[in-house]
């Protein structure tokens, strides 16, 4: 046997995904028609489906607001399928890329190598970024595991916050430094989606797919081993193999996301929580809706972060925290 008796999906459950693409759709549209010139809907489909250049209209839509929509699809799908992740494998229900250090880790890492030393090719960005997830990931593993009681939620999240204070610090020391070198950099830290740049998101995506593919073809097995090593052990698994590959799924999603948009906190702990509401545990469910549901989430916090105190925008990052703190210390009271 290779994976835990789940049961069999019936008409209703396989017609759901075609409902989750739906408001996705939606979202989508709604976020390419909203902002300082509100465009009508008719207009959006007419410049995606008949571009004019003389067409104000739809040269704000394809130029401006469609890069930046892709962004938050990719990155909101990213975050929320990594999140869903590691909170099947360390069965942790705080796990997420920001709390865990992955986050702060990759922004480091581009800091380092982009404004420090001044190595800025695009299609370096999104390895720069793997590299400072895994070394973040590893030194908060390295951490608990050696507090007394080893490796428990409640010391990766204490880990995982001294890390990410230690390397924010460090970020903020680099960029007091050198003012001008970061200027760039530093809405970027912030978690931003605007100027959604579709170049370094195509350096991205490679990483992205590769991340689902191996988050999508492990789901069943995240499914047992969420009922622990022993579990996924009885059911003749690999759980050092499987661990590794899914190790490898979180920190490129992580990357990639960090590549296109700099760090967002807390979409990886929202999303799937949200989603396990109405999707149940089997992971099958969970990780394609942690990918519809994040992409459908980022595109409404950005619509938010554009919107509430117009004409001024707000980092789309600032807002998922805002959003997210109440939901983690709820989850810290309900858990720990």
């Amino acid at each position: 046997m290779t994976g835990p008796i789940l049961p069999r999906r019936g008409p209703a459950s396989r017609a759901a995904p075609l409902a989750g693409l739906a408001v996705l759709a939606l979202a989508f549209v709604w976020h390419v028609s909203v902002g300082a010139r509100p465009i009508p809907p008719g207009i959006v489909a007419e410049a995606l489906l008949a571009f004019d250049a003389d067409v104000l209209d739809h040269v704000v839509i394809v130029d401006l607001r469609l890069p930046r929509a892709l962004c938050a699809v990719l990155v909101g799908a990213a975050l929320s399928v990594a999140g869903a992740l590691m909170q099947g494998v360390t069965r942790n229900p705080l796990a997420e890329p920001g709390l865990l250090g992955l986050l702060i880790g990759a922004s480091f890492a581009v800091v380092l190598f982009v404004g420090v030393l001044g190595i800025a090719p695009p299609a370096m960005i999104p390895l720069v970024a793997a590299l400072g997830a895994t070394g973040a990931a590893a030194a908060v593993w390295g951490i608990a595991a050696a507090a007394p009681g080893g490796a428990t939620p409640l010391t990766l999240i204490l880990a995982g916050a001294a890390i990410t204070a230690f390397l924010g610090a460090l970020v903020t020391v680099a960029t007091l430094l050198d003012e001008r070198s970061f200027e760039e950099l530093r809405v970027w830290l912030t978690g931003s989606l605007a100027g959604g740049r579709l170049d370094q998101a195509l350096w991205a995506l490679p990483w992205l797919v590769a991340g689902l593919a191996v988050a999508l073809g492990a789901a069943r097995q995240v499914t047992a081993l969420a009922m622990g090593d022993e579990t996924a052990i009885g059911l003749g698994m690999d759980v050092g193999r499987l661990k590794a590959r899914l190790l490898f799924a979180v920190v490129a999603l992580t990357a990639s996301a960090v590549a296109i948009a700099g760090p967002m906190g807390f979409v990886g702990l929202v999303v799937p929580h949200a989603v396990r509401l109405f999707a149940g545990q089997d992971y099958r469910r969970v990780v394609p809706w942690s990918a519809l549901a994040g992409a459908a989430y980022l595109l409404v916090v950005d619509i938010a972060a554009r919107m509430v105190l117009a004409p001024v925008e707000i980092s789309t990052g600032l807002v998922t925290a805002l959003l997210g703190a109440p939901i983690f210390v709820w989850l810290v009271r309900a858990r720990l």
